[in-house]
């Protein structure tokens, strides 16, 4: 099994990627949508994070208020740590077992979505990674627009992040979305194809069907091993 890391940063042009992904029939498992999972009322990540950061952040029918939660972690790095620690362990686990659902299902190739790949040690899972990249000067522009927040807010949510060079440093492909979404399409092409091709032995060995085949095989080899000797242990 081949599991692709995709990254980036916020407004930097990820989720664009990820959608031409799905468009060829590419499997995602997203990050921000396990995090949601795991933030549901009653939950485990739901009964830390409340513990910790208190009621306030909560909506009238108990669900957390995403929205005030990021207000406070965007304006203060400690509770933002905070935050991912508290929710690492349920989001790790909600991302297994969304990668074993596809493995059950025979998937070859599986795109982990995931921001904070690097920040979160993820990087460790995947192979190889792709990095959404854009120059400052665009990604705050972008993110302003998109948000429709003030350039100091912009920056203060840009700033909470790892910077895009140093993914970009990190990354196995780099993609420039600085560009139009023509130029993207075109440099996603090209690493579509790199990423959809034929799977490595090790990676092949990975997918249920070459976990099945490696079995077999070993079986195989030790019914031929046995049929070598006699019941006494000597050499047929």
């Amino acid at each position: 099994m081949r599991i692709v890391g995709l990254t980036g940063g916020i407004a930097s042009g990820k989720s664009t990627v990820s959608n031409q992904f799905k468009a060829k029939g590419i499997p995602i498992v997203d990050a921000d949508l396990v995090a949601r999972d795991v933030l549901k009322k009653g939950t485990g990540g739901w009964k830390r994070v409340v513990a910790a950061f208190g009621e306030d952040i909560l909506q009238e029918n108990g669900e957390v208020d995403r929205a005030h939660l990021g207000q406070i972690v965007f304006s203060d790095p400690d509770k933002r740590q905070l935050l991912n620690r508290l929710l690492a362990p349920f989001i790790s686990y909600g991302i297994f077992w969304e990668v074993f659902k596809l493995w059950i299902k025979g998937s070859k190739v599986i795109v982990l979505d995931i921001p904070l790949l690097f920040e979160a040690k993820r990087d460790r899972w995947s192979k190889p990674i792709i990095v959404v990249w854009v120059d400052p000067a665009t990604q705050l522009q972008r993110l302003m627009a998109r948000d429709r927040i003030s350039e100091q807010q912009a920056r203060n949510r840009i700033n909470a992040q790892m910077s895009l060079d140093l993914k970009k440093a990190k990354a196995d492909i780099v993609i420039d979305n600085s560009g139009s979404l023509e130029e993207l399409k075109e440099q996603f092409s090209q690493v579509f194809a790199r990423v959809a091709g034929p799977l490595t032995w090790s990676e092949f060995v990975l997918t249920r069907h070459g976990t099945f085949f490696t079995l077999v095989s070993v079986v195989l080899a030790v019914v031929a091993c046995g049929n070598l000797f006699n019941n006494d242990g000597t050499k047929q």
